[in-house]
């Protein structure tokens, strides 16, 4: 019997910023065989990410045995994040100085706005 999958501690909060960023996220941990954590659309592409708990020490970050068979197997896109900025970074979305995941679409607003001249 399989049992119940288990949700990294920093999972809510990923799929909370990525949410935020503009993606849309479908929690796929339950899956089971490996599968990745999560499925997240952004901008036309989609992305596999491996949740990890960065606040475990590293022999807890370890894939599984079959996350590991999963990521050898597959032949597109996944990545093992340990955190909001990791995740963001997967998208293409980096995170400076003071700026938090809440608030890169603001400064993206505005970056968009100097390249087109407005103000």
């Amino acid at each position: 019997m399989r049992r119940a999958a288990k949700v990294d501690d920093n999972q809510p909060e990923i799929v909370k910023a990525l949410r935020k960023a503009g993606a849309t996220v479908t929690p796929t941990h339950a899956a089971g065989d490996g599968f990745p954590d999560l499925a997240v659309g952004y901008r036309g592409f989609n992305y596999f990410l491996e949740v990890k708990d960065g606040n475990k020490p590293p022999s807890a970050r370890k894939l599984t045995k079959d996350q590991v068979e999963w990521h050898d197997k597959w032949r597109g896109q996944v990545a093992v994040v340990k955190s909001v900025d990791e995740a963001l970074e997967v998208l293409g979305i980096e995170l400076r100085g003071s700026v938090h995941a809440g608030d890169w679409q603001h400064v993206a607003d505005l970056a968009r706005k100097i390249v087109e001249g407005q103000k």
